[in-house]
């Protein structure tokens, strides 16, 4: 066996395993892609390892974005932030974060707040 072979299996393990280090977010409430019937009050974030959320924002279709605050002063897995009352509409929350890593890390989900009322299910593309 080559050396350069070897060697290339373990770093490339390593690269990956760095790679995927960061924080991710592993499921939201509103879940991305959703369709929900009601309002709703908060929005909960779970991701992969603690994170502290540094911004938030909402956005009403092509509207201005608000920023969501308090934000939490304590990284956690599970961060919860209040929505302001929201009328039917296309939305997109907005985040960055900072790993435990050191690490920001942005990201968004989708959700569709519907005028007709019903079970929440996922958005229809």
């Amino acid at each position: 066996m080559k050396p350069s072979t070897f060697l290339s299996g373990p770093a490339l393990f390593a690269i990956v395993a760095v790679a995927h280090a960061h924080a991710h977010l592993k499921m939201s409430t509103p879940a991305d892609a959703s369709v929900v019937s009601v309002s709703p009050p908060s929005i909960v974030l779970k991701f992969s390892e603690a994170a502290r959320l540094t911004a938030a924002w909402i956005q009403k279709d092509d509207g201005p974005k608000q920023k969501l605050t308090p934000l939490p002063d304590k990284p956690a897995v599970e961060v919860s932030m209040a929505l302001p009352a929201l009328e039917p509409g296309v939305y997109v929350v907005s985040w960055r974060a900072l790993s435990d890593d050191g690490h920001v890390v942005p990201g968004q989900i989708h959700f569709t707040l519907s005028a007709h009322g019903g079970a929440d299910r996922p958005a229809q593309h």
